[in-house]
């Protein structure tokens, strides 16, 4: 028989262990913390930011252009990047401006203030077509998607990794929590 305190020790071990299979669960299936390893996003995001990744957004909806995501480039690593290009477009870069179908699309996230609060330019890239990319595509298929990196000059993004399919993409993450003085949330942009 056991007495009161062993009893007591029994509840609070059983309520343990149902906070921690509910916690795993919202990890596991919800949410997830991730942390910005490099300046692929700058200035959008910068490194070492810690986010939270929505897992369960591209459930019930589909990615979006300018949506900041996490997905699976290799059985070891995760990537942050931007969808810029969806299923059906063709994506090109002329002169620095982002073409889709033909059609100048402006990407605000690329110019920032520096520390004098004026807008430095904004980031300046290599000219490309999807057929120059990693499969030659004329058309992004059907449940894949062109991602860029912000630093357009120093990210490993789909212009050499290639496009991405819907279910490499682990979530959708707009929340930094961290640092305190970099909390912010990110509003879709089109």
């Amino acid at each position: 028989m056991l007495n009161d305190r062993e009893n007591e020790w029994i509840e609070w071990f059983k309520v343990f262990l149902v906070a921690l299979a509910i916690t795993a669960f919202i990890r596991m299936f919800l949410f997830a913390p991730i942390i910005v390893d490099g300046f692929s996003m700058y200035p959008t995001l910068h490194d070492q930011d810690k986010m939270l990744v929505n897992k369960i957004d591209y459930h019930f909806n589909e990615p979006e252009r300018f949506d900041i995501i996490v997905f699976h480039a290799s059985e070891q690593k995760d990537f942050i990047k931007r969808i810029i290009g969806l299923p059906g477009e063709h994506v090109e870069v002329r002169d620095h401006t982002l073409y889709i179908d033909g059609e100048e699309v402006a990407e605000p996230f690329l110019e920032y203030k520096n520390e004098n609060g004026m807008i430095d330019e904004p980031t300046f890239y290599e000219n490309f077509t999807l057929e120059e990319l990693p499969g030659g595509y004329s058309k992004i298929p059907e449940n894949e998607y062109l991602v860029l990196g912000d630093n357009r000059n120093n990210s490993t993004d789909s212009r050499i990794i290639g496009l991405i399919s819907k279910s490499q993409i682990v979530g959708k993450t707009n929340i930094v929590f961290w640092p305190i003085s970099r909390w912010q949330t990110m509003k879709s942009l089109e």
